[in-house]
């Protein structure tokens, strides 16, 4: 097996992240609930966008690269953790929105400007944000500068490894402290995490089912991009990821009205999770999944007196930016 740690890698993230048991939460759900702390990554305030951003840093290094471009939504977790990163690497950012200003500046949207990324608003759709993402870089190479281009989110073939090494390290800590793991439930927004703790479930040879909850795209689309998104990783993981009929499991029935439009369900759950654990949710991810959690064990997906990870991805800032939706 390749030693996926023989990587080059910036170092940005605190590793590993802890396992939190939730005993409250737990007790009142039926079953054991143990949360994977991503938020806890460290760099930038945290997030899963570390993780991936130590593989993409490394490579705009190695490429020559002086500014890093990438896009996101106004409070973009990706966009203010890649900004940081290219800070941290002496580089230059721009971060490309794919609506227009708020009017507000808080939450991440705030830290951008502290961090001085350049920030584009594309007034657009995600398809047409990715046009004007190329744009941009096409625009700084007239200049004399070499851009270094992040899709969405660090989904990338990098990004899936960086969450395969995740799988790695969360199987030796299940290992160490005797828990058996009967499923993971993850965000799913551009998809490289979800493929990348898929693909390492894989690569591991552990038979842990993850459920992804969208909070940005159907299900359609994420039937598509998990398995490319493995498929192109497959030749820096030197060796095949198979998956059956079943592996890719996503709901969408807690997305609501859109991306970044909160639900009645991620609201209630932001203040109830805080309350019985002290665990801050952000309204545009985790909040949702938590609840897609929550109403899937009361479905009976998950059988009772199971143990289940909920892999929290960060966006801690994104609570910031939304407060009027969240009190």
């Amino acid at each position: 097996m390749m030693d996926l740690n023989s990587f080059p890698r910036f170092p940005l993230a605190n590793l590993p992240t802890p396992l939190d048991e939730l005993p409250r939460l737990s007790r009142e759900l039926g079953l054991r609930v143990i949360c994977k702390r991503d938020d806890l990554t460290g760099f930038a305030l945290g997030g899963n966008k570390a993780r991936k951003l130590e593989f993409l840093v490394a490579d705009a290094l190695e490429k020559r690269a002086d500014v890093l471009v990438t896009g996101g939504g106004v409070q973009s977790n990706h966009v203010r953790t890649t900004a940081a990163a290219a800070r941290k690497a002496g580089m230059d950012a721009v971060g490309v929105f794919f609506s227009s200003p708020s009017g507000q500046v808080n939450g991440n949207l705030l830290l951008d400007q502290i961090l001085g990324a350049e920030l584009v608003y594309a007034h657009a759709d995600k398809h047409e944000t990715e046009l004007v993402i190329q744009g941009v870089c096409d625009d700084l190479r007239a200049k004399g500068r070499n851009p270094y281009l992040i899709p969405v989110g660090g989904s990338t073939k990098l990004g899936v490894v960086s969450y395969v090494l995740a799988v790695g390290e969360l199987l030796e800590q299940l290992q160490a402290q005797g828990i058996a793991l009967d499923a993971v439930v993850v965000t799913t927004g551009s998809c490289g995490t979800h493929a990348g703790i898929l693909a390492g479930m894989k690569y591991y040879g552990a038979n842990i089912p993850v459920h992804g909850i969208t909070v940005s795209r159907s299900r359609a689309e994420c039937f598509e991009r998990i398995p490319r998104l493995i498929q192109e990783a497959v030749p820096l993981l030197d060796r095949e990821i198979t998956l059956q009929e079943g592996d890719i499991i996503v709901h969408d029935a807690y997305l609501g009205e859109a991306y970044a439009k909160i639900t009645p369900e991620a609201r209630a759950t932001i203040h109830r999770v805080a309350r019985l654990e002290g665990l801050f949710l952000d309204p545009v991810y985790t909040a949702k999944t938590m609840a897609g959690l929550i109403d899937l064990t009361a479905r009976g997906t998950f059988a009772p007196e199971s143990t289940v990870l909920f892999w929290h991805t960060g966006g801690t800032p994104g609570i910031f930016g939304f407060p009027q939706d969240i009190v």
